[in-house]
């Protein structure tokens, strides 16, 4: 997978949680969320209890609050979707604040707020304690489609190759004076999104050349192999299955 890579979500640490291998806290995660959205809506202590948990994971994780609340500012948009669900979903009316809502709208609501929240937080914690190339070497280990993982292997890659490209284009215009004020800058700046594409697409040949050149026949070697004990295991399978036991008293209390 070539060197590391780092993000600006990854927050480096040597607690038991960034210890573990990629793969086991990928399944933790996504059984996490799982349970998560199979939980009814009316067992609101529950989503507490999740929160909780997740709480429990940032401390031995060593991650400070501010940090995982900084990053949840990703959810707005669902947050913006859930606060209009009161005043658009047809149903039984009810007043909150002086202000006529609807029933089944309020519950859509706290149903989508708090799912996606702890979802999006849970991944946070994903992403704070794994590296992005431990995340691929995960999912090449789950035997996820070897294509897919080499496609956002590039992704990732690339993605830094093209913003350390824009920035040296814009250090450049503002080096002859260009600042953007209005319509009329549109222009310049269109000319220098198709320069960027040219020259990304450009690279990418070079690089598919290059690859070819060594041997690149359609899949990647493995360089580093993951594997994970029982005992590993055993430990990511901790919060879901703490998840599992909350969801289960939700459904028969």
């Amino acid at each position: 997978m070539g060197a590391g890579h780092a993000h600006t979500l990854y927050r480096h640490g040597h607690s038991p949680v960034h210890g573990l291998p990629p793969h086991c806290k990928l399944v933790a995660v996504f059984c996490f969320v799982l349970v998560v959205v199979c939980t009814p809506r009316e067992a609101m202590w529950a989503f507490g209890l999740y929160a909780a948990l997740l709480a429990g994971v940032a401390a031995v994780a060593r991650i400070p609050a501010g940090f995982l609340l900084k990053r949840l500012g990703v959810e707005v948009p669902f947050v913006a979707f859930a606060l209009l669900m009161p005043f658009v979903v047809p149903g039984e009316q009810t007043t909150v604040l002086g202000v006529s809502v609807s029933v089944p709208g309020l519950w859509g609501a706290w149903n989508v707020l708090a799912k996606a929240t702890l979802g999006v937080a849970a991944s946070v914690l994903l992403a704070s304690t794994t590296e992005l190339r431990s995340v691929l070497l995960g999912l090449q280990r789950l035997k996820l489609p070897p294509l897919l993982v080499q496609i956002a292997s590039f992704m990732i890659r690339y993605g830094d190759v093209v913003t350390d490209e824009m920035r040296r284009m814009a250090i450049a215009r503002r080096s002859r004076g260009f600042e953007a004020r209005g319509v009329r800058q549109w222009r310049v700046l269109a000319a220098s999104a198709g320069a960027l594409f040219i020259r990304s697409y450009e690279r990418g040949e070079r690089v598919h050349l290059a690859m070819v050149s060594r041997g690149y026949a359609g899949t990647m070697p493995v360089i580093d192999e993951v594997t994970a004990d029982r005992t590993q295991w055993a430990y990511a399978a901790t919060l879901p299955v703490l998840a599992l036991a909350v969801c289960l008293l939700g459904w028969t209390l």
